[in-house]
């Protein structure tokens, strides 16, 4: 018994750890963050009052502000609007997206996402995902070829493409747009769109010159700003990709503001930059060796950029050829992202949604989850019933778990005689003690193994309720509008009766109380340990985690609640069927009980 607390003593103060990161760093990190946006917010409105010209006095779009890779970009300073108004456009509408493409470079520059909005309101603004490069969040995708000395003018950031008179991208109306070089080159570049967010650029290139010319082309996914919420250390927010033979390839802004990230020459996979729930990535030809590299640039306009560079295709006089790229640019929707790495043997596409390294796990139980989720209509239902499933399938190891408990408790009379009996002979009492665990058939840790192997279960729980958008603006019932989001009830002003907000730190809303208490019961289930210190522990524990959970994701700590809810039952259950007193009531008495006091 003795070495069963220990073990939990040594895994609640991990997790403790973890949750007082969260709790002490992370949360004012970001409450920080939050002010220091809208007092960024209330200074360009007001520099905006001030000069209500500038914005209509912004020259138009320079060759440097359209730079191949690596090159200078000027400062943007346009608004969205004006951006948009100063080229060319053709328009993108379909059922999940809107926007444009800049006919100036082809440059995927205008996109929003249709069943996405920025908070829960209905009514408010939906998700803006690409915007131009003349503006301060531009963030955009382009595909073009490297300049060679016989080729002429090759397509990049300043190419004026041709489209068709009134030409519209649909998911059933693709568009070609075309370019001609002083060479006599002609590009034909046909775009396609399907009904979510995987366009398809294919460049058929033919050469009407007299001389063979050498092409290569080029792809990038550039962006000026990184996300203003800072990252937690459970999601990879930053540049992503898999290439060839080397694997998945995760790297934080903050390594490549140090140095660029140059990745050996690869064949097949894809490359980007990844958000949380959003993301834009360019998959090259599957067939054809590239480079690629992660780099931030400081000359002039600041920016991120993943970009990558095919070999050379030789193209004689007469002769065409045709180049195949895929541009991602959306909401990571687990079947979609299947869907197209299926679909488009793209390798390894569904590690864009950063399952975690419980991998096995984590995407599995998403797929339960899921599942339940469409037969009831309701991500918060679909986590009790997950719960329900996984508690089924651990029933056998906690039955273990109690049935090693009883055996310890049936022992433990013979326990305190071989203690007597070797006092400090420490390595003595070991032996006896491993004698007599082998003679009663005992396993001293077997009641640790459901504890341990139901961490990376929980974390992986943890994942899918974070990371996934499918929880994005998921509803339960009441008063939870977004399980992806923390309660938003606190005691403090009595769950919203009183008429002042409190610090974002005193929020305690109603599922955190109703999981401490839950969590008190359960502890409260077996003896209160003997020793001070443990005993401290173990009646303070629900307290610290009631605070500390308050701030994590609605729908995390209503799993807890509930899975801390059928614990209490399932250990009822088992202890009574082993015949090991159920202490929660005795130990219920005892806390509200008042101590006698010492005799003198």
């Amino acid at each position: 018994m003795e070495k069963n607390r220990n073990y939990f003593v040594a895994i609640a103060l991990s997790v403790l750890i973890v949750l007082a990161w969260q709790f002490l760093y992370m949360n004012p990190r970001l409450e920080k963050q939050r002010l220091a946006d809208e007092a960024l917010k209330a200074q360009q409105a007001t520099e905006q009052a001030a000069n209500p010209a500038a914005n209509g006095t912004t020259t138009p779009a320079t060759t440097a502000q359209g730079a191949l890779p690596g090159q200078t970009q000027a400062q943007a300073t346009a608004s969205r609007e004006e951006a948009l108004a100063k080229t060319p456009r053709l328009a993108i509408d379909t059922k999940s997206v809107s926007g444009s493409v800049n006919l100036t470079g082809a440059r995927f520059d205008d996109l929003k996402l249709k069943a996405y909005r920025e908070t829960v309101d209905p009514n408010s603004p939906i998700i803006t995902l690409l915007n131009p490069a003349d503006t301060h969040d531009g963030y955009f995708a382009e595909i073009g070829y490297i300049p060679d000395a016989n080729a002429g003018t090759l397509p990049g950031p300043t190419t004026v493409w041709t489209a068709p008179e009134g030409a519209k991208l649909t998911e059933t109306t693709p568009v070609t747009l075309t370019y001609t070089n002083e060479k006599g080159i002609t590009f034909a570049r046909t775009i396609a769109v399907d009904d979510r967010y995987m366009f398809t650029v294919t460049d058929k290139v033919t050469n009407g010159g007299a001389d063979a010319v050498a092409l290569s082309s080029y792809g990038r996914i550039t962006r000026y700003n990184k996300p203003t919420t800072p990252s937690v250390y459970v999601l990879h927010e930053g540049f992503i990709g898999v290439f060839g033979d080397q694997g998945l390839n995760e790297t934080k802004y903050s390594k490549v503001e140090e140095t660029p990230v140059t990745l050996d020459k690869a064949t097949g996979g894809w490359l980007g930059i990844t958000d949380k729930y959003w993301a834009a990535a360019i998959i090259p030809p599957q067939t054809t060796a590239y480079d690629a590299r992660f780099s931030h640039f400081t000359d002039g306009q600041p920016r991120y950029q993943a970009d990558f560079k095919d070999d050379a295709v030789s193209l004689a006089a007469g002769q065409s050829v045709e180049v195949k790229n895929l541009i991602f640019a959306g909401a990571k929707e687990v079947p979609v992202i299947d869907r197209y790495e299926a679909e488009y043997s793209i390798p390894r596409f569904d590690r864009m949604i950063d399952w975690g390294w419980f991998y096995f796990i984590t995407k599995p139980m998403f797929k339960m989850m899921d599942f339940f989720y469409r037969y009831f209509g309701n991500f918060g239902v679909a986590i009790l019933i997950t719960t329900i499933v996984v508690k089924a399938l651990f029933f056998p190891l906690a039955s273990k778990q109690y049935a090693s408990m009883a055996n310890m408790k049936k022992v433990q009379p013979k326990m305190e005689e071989l203690k007597a009996k070797f006092g400090d002979d420490r390595m003595g009492l070991q032996k006896a003690m491993m004698e007599l665990y082998k003679q009663e058939k005992i396993n001293p840790v077997a009641g640790c193994w459901p504890i341990l192997l139901q961490i990376p279960v929980f974390f992986a729980l943890y994942k899918v309720i974070y990371i996934t958008i499918e929880m994005r603006h998921a509803p339960f019932f009441g008063w939870i509008h977004d399980l992806s989001a923390p309660d938003p009830t606190t005691l403090f002003n009595l769950f919203g009766l009183l008429p002042y907000d409190v610090p974002h730190f005193l929020h305690l809303g109603v599922w955190p109380l109703i999981m401490g208490v839950t969590m008190f019961l359960q502890m409260r289930m077996n003896p209160t340990p003997p020793d001070p210190t443990q005993a401290m522990l173990f009646t303070w524990m629900p307290v610290i985690f009631t605070f500390m959970l308050a701030s994590f994701p609605a729908g995390l700590v209503i799993y807890w609640a509930w899975n801390n809810t059928l614990s209490i039952t399932q250990q009822s259950i088992i202890m009574k069927r082993h015949g090991v007193k159920i202490e929660l009531f005795d130990n219920l008495k005892g806390v509200f009980r008042r101590k006698p006091a010492p005799s003198k």
